[in-house]
């Protein structure tokens, strides 16, 4: 089988398709043909060494796919060659075949195709964790996006509107926060040209926001933190920009508000049962077309170095997808 190959720490140009013995299942897991397979920000830092997951030498980029069982292994009786499913791996996905614990595998509707399920796990899971179990959204709260045109942005959007929320995207040109309400956002500020804190009191008539979801860090955490409202939620997503912010907690204490981490690949292990029932909401949600999944563009598995780089200078609003 093909496979790209991380074999050192390196930039997207220097990672290396190259050929692998397919896969066997082990006891309790299943090998599945990968027919689409996800990319994420996160991808840009694992095969640089700069992310918090570090696996072992040699490995494949891509946290999440989508594709049909072939073969499983002793144990296994939720699954047969030949269904369609998806599941999050943190890493490996890149690759036509994987062997995978079966309990991760959660199977795809009949109507909704491989491309989006691929794209559904980190972003959507993610934000449905932090919007639902980390923040506690509320019907009528309001909800302030920060990179609101990206991939876990977007993702956010479409749930917190799904959960009652009035949403504000924050994003930094026009454009981004055009798609952004194409999504359902109610309210756009441009941070790259407006003051966020001033912006986002002035769209809630000074109260302040409820719920802040912030997957960019940098520059733009503090003036977000600065315009919470009362017992407000601050979730800690990721750091985009490149820079993890460092806070002053007399802003936590002034507004009782809270700030929370979430780590959504973590809970995943932690916590199984949770993440196949939010898997399967989030799949239920899709079929009924009440998610988007919008796909920014595919690619073969070949051309993974440029969708990589188009990630990493944020030139992509939604997904990227390879095709093995």
């Amino acid at each position: 089988m093909k496979a790209l190959l991380c074999t050192r720490y390196c930039t997207p140009d220097d990672l290396e398709l190259t050929e692998l013995a397919d896969p066997i299942p082990g006891p309790g897991e299943a090998v599945v043909r990968v027919r689409a397979a996800a990319l994420n920000f996160f991808d840009t830092l694992i095969i640089a060494g700069k992310y918090q997951v570090k696996p072992a030498m040699p490995f494949s980029p891509s946290a999440e796919f989508a594709g049909e069982v072939e073969s499983v292994g002793s144990g296994v009786t939720s699954l047969k060659p030949g269904d369609r499913v998806m599941a999050y791996t943190r890493y490996g996905a890149a690759r036509e075949r994987i062997a995978l614990a079966a309990d991760r595998l959660v199977r795809i509707p009949d109507r909704l195709d491989f491309d989006h399920a691929a794209g559904l796990c980190v972003t959507y899971g993610t934000s449905l964790y932090a919007l639902k179990d980390r923040g506690d959204l509320k019907p009528g709260e309001t909800l302030a996006v920060l990179g609101a045109s990206g991939g876990v942005g977007l993702a956010a959007i479409e749930i917190g509107k799904l959960m009652g929320a009035r949403v504000i995207a924050c994003a930094s040109a026009p454009e981004k926060l055009a798609f952004a309400r194409q999504h359902g956002a109610d309210d756009g500020i441009d941070y790259g040209k407006d003051d966020l804190k001033e912006a986002l009191r002035r769209v809630t008539g000074g109260r302040g926001v409820d719920v802040v979801y912030d997957p960019v860090g940098g520059r733009y955490t503090e003036p977000a933190l600065r315009a919470m409202a009362w017992l407000g939620r601050y979730l800690v997503i990721g750091f985009a920009a490149g820079e993890i912010p460092k806070l002053p907690l007399n802003l936590v204490l002034l507004k009782s508000c809270d700030v929370r981490g979430v780590l959504w690949g973590a809970w995943t292990d932690n916590d199984i049962p949770g993440y196949r029932a939010s898997t399967e909401q989030l799949l239920a949600w899709s079929a009924d077309g009440k998610l988007s999944l919008h796909v920014h563009a595919v690619y073969p598995l070949s051309d993974a170095p440029a969708a990589l780089k188009a990630i990493a200078a944020r030139q992509v609003m939604g997904k990227v997808i390879l095709r093995p």
